[in-house]
């Protein structure tokens, strides 16, 4: 008998029969669909109840599942109590736990209630809305709540259905970035002509996501026109106007055609912030399509005082942000605004006779098709619905707050003690931090700690060696912390400085989490810095 905290699988024998098809065969039956499905919610919910006795980060070994199951697929069927064991007992421990008030790392997958059950609607309903035809709701009330959404951020309403733009969910940011810079492509082939798709060239700073370089590619944008600006520690790792001016310039006296810079509100390393009004006039001078992503930040803006973090969106073309990581939304749903829907469509659209329809041909409805890559697209707006509907402005408001606040005490945690700095200013609910390097180097000789802290040539060999046992250092401990299965963060390196994250966002997280997490990282901090060999 399966079981999952104080959860019994019952074990009927009637009931099983049920699953295994002898009284009904269909798959869709509604009793029966009530039973498993009361059984599925019952699962989940106690899985939720014992989250935190699991490791956060998963401990097996790759392979392991192939191990535990058989071959091939059964030819009989087999019951849903017999399924609901085999998830607990082999595919729970193959699982990091994202849900977890103990995880820290990356970006937060927020959930909630009425994600959840909005999720299961969208599911249940099971429609495919490629069109407004296809289901009218599904299309409607995906333009509403775009613009209540926008209007929580304040975004300009240009980006509105209200102000002639227009949102859309698409599944992730990966696609949000490559429908705006395929628009951004055709609209400038369309002038110079597609034999110069060679010459185009498309902007990011060093610490933008590699999605967009993936997104380049996929566009036929030439490899050697892709557009890397450098960024600094000194300016929080934020791109630079002046520098990005310079770049463009070269390019142009070169006899290349800039089109298209990505912007961040959130680094994924170190959540910077580009300057979003001086970029966009710097691309205005040049007919440049402005993407800024938001993927992670966006959430926190519909907070009055983060909502400056997005001064200047309104010279940008497109804006998205990701309600499924801190927006209790369950993946997958990006939200994104274009001023000019037209852009999109001109690029993205279709119209195949067995699509054609009356709705479509008046003009008058929204074919959410020709807005993303693909043809068929889920009801990700009832999900959405659910969670603006169920928690409302201000509730969504504090629970974003008190992440943030929970983000604070951890950074007052690592300023308090000698042993670790913070690396870059905090934005959001994310703190960069590590061992600093006096607390590794004051076990060895005179001078090289100075060296390290304050040269401003990082380039010597003998700094970089130095550099290199600090960082070792801080990998050794966050990969010390991760196995323990206590609390789960994740790394970056920036300017050359390894950092761990401590990325607050799950939604069971609370204080007590912090507390614990910080307790965790000084004992194993403690535990690194006495193994390291004392020279004279």
């Amino acid at each position: 008998m399966g079981s999952l905290g104080d959860f019994e699988f019952p074990q009927n024998n009637a009931l099983l029969n049920i699953a295994g098809g002898s009284s009904n065969d269909n798959p869709l039956d509604p009793e029966e669909f009530r039973r498993q499905g009361h059984m599925v919610i019952d699962f989940i919910a106690d899985y939720y109840k014992n989250i935190e006795k699991y490791p956060v980060l998963s401990q097996v070994e790759p392979g392991y599942l192939k191990k535990r199951l058989p071959t091939s697929a059964p030819f009989y069927p087999e019951s849903i109590e017999t399924i609901l064991g085999d998830v607990q007992d082999h595919i729970v421990p193959g699982i990091t736990h994202w849900q977890s008030p103990n995880y820290f790392a990356y970006f937060p997958s927020s959930g909630s209630i009425a994600g959840f059950l909005g999720e299961m609607l969208a599911t249940g309903f099971n429609v495919v809305g490629f069109n407004w035809m296809s289901s009218p709701a599904a299309t409607e009330l995906e333009s509403i709540v775009m613009d209540w959404l926008g209007q929580m951020l304040r975004l300009p309403k240009s980006f509105l259905f209200s102000g002639n733009g227009g949102g859309v969910l698409q599944g992730t940011t990966c696609e949000a970035i490559l429908c705006t810079l395929v628009a951004a492509r055709d609209r400038t082939l369309r002038i110079i002509g597609n034999d110069n798709i060679g010459k185009l060239v498309v902007y990011c700073s060093d610490q933008t996501h590699c999605a967009f370089k993936k997104a380049a590619q996929i566009a036929g944008i030439n490899p050697n026109n892709f557009r890397v600006i450098p960024t600094t520690l000194s300016s929080s790792f934020s791109m630079c106007p002046k520098a990005l001016r310079n770049t463009i310039t070269a390019d142009v006296e070169a006899g290349l055609v800039p089109i298209f810079l990505l912007a961040t509100v959130g680094t994924t390393s170190t959540t910077a912030v580009d300057p979003l009004g001086p970029l966009c006039d710097v691309a205005k001078d040049y007919g440049m399509w402005v993407h800024v992503d938001a993927a992670y930040a966006g959430s926190i803006c519909i907070c009055p005082e983060f909502r400056h973090f997005i001064d200047g969106v309104e010279g940008a073309d497109s804006f998205s942000f990701n309600a499924h990581k801190w927006f209790f939304t369950t993946l997958d749903c990006c939200c994104l605004w274009v001023k000019d829907p037209a852009a999109l469509t001109q690029s993205l659209s279709t119209d195949p006779e067995y699509l054609k329809n009356k709705a479509t041909e008046s003009k008058q409805v929204v074919d959410y098709k020709d807005w993303q890559l693909a043809l068929s697209r889920r009801f990700r707006s009832l999900k959405l619905w659910l969670v603006l509907r169920s928690y409302g402005v201000e509730k969504l408001r504090g629970f974003l707050r008190s992440h943030v606040k929970m983000a604070k005490v951890f950074q007052g945690f690592v300023e308090a003690d000698n042993r670790f700095e913070v690396v870059v200013p905090r934005n959001f609910a994310n703190v960069c931090f590590r061992i600093s390097p006096s607390a590794v180097m004051n076990k060895t000789s005179n001078g090289v700690l100075g060296e390290i802290t304050n040269s401003n040539d990082i380039s010597s060999p003998r700094t970089k060696t130095k550099m290199g046992m600090v960082n070792e250092v801080n990998q050794k401990l966050m990969e010390s912390i991760n196995g323990s299965g206590g609390i789960y963060m994740t790394h970056s390196i920036v300017g050359g400085i390894y950092l761990l994250r401590f990325a607050v966002g799950a939604t069971l997280t609370q204080e007590s989490h912090v507390i614990e997490a910080w307790n965790v990282v000084k004992q194993h901090a403690h535990a690194i810095l006495n193994s390291i060999p004392t020279t004279q």
